[in-house]
């Protein structure tokens, strides 16, 4: 089974989440700047492979992106290993 596609949507707020430049993010994911602003202002969608290493790249850095079925619905930060949050 694939995982859901992430949006662009949740790319942008993933980004600004880290404060992190496309540029930067192009470097940590090993793609192009133009794939990711291409993709978050919908002009183009990257290939699989390219999404894939670019959520791989975000979600290093401690990101999840959320979904209810196929349907990107946001970003949170990872829960850390260990830690319980029904506190």
């Amino acid at each position: 089974m694939t995982s859901p596609q992430i949006s662009a949507a949740q790319l942008r707020a993933a980004r600004a989440w880290l404060e992190l430049s496309q540029d930067d993010l192009a470097a940590r994911a090993n793609v192009g700047r133009r794939a990711i602003a291409d993709f978050e202002r919908g002009a183009r969608l990257p290939y699989d492979r390219t999404l894939d290493q670019i959520r791989a790249a975000v979600e290093e850095l401690g990101v999840e992106f959320l979904f209810e079925g196929d349907v990107a619905i946001g970003v949170r930060k990872k829960k850390p290993a260990g830690m319980n949050l029904t506190r």
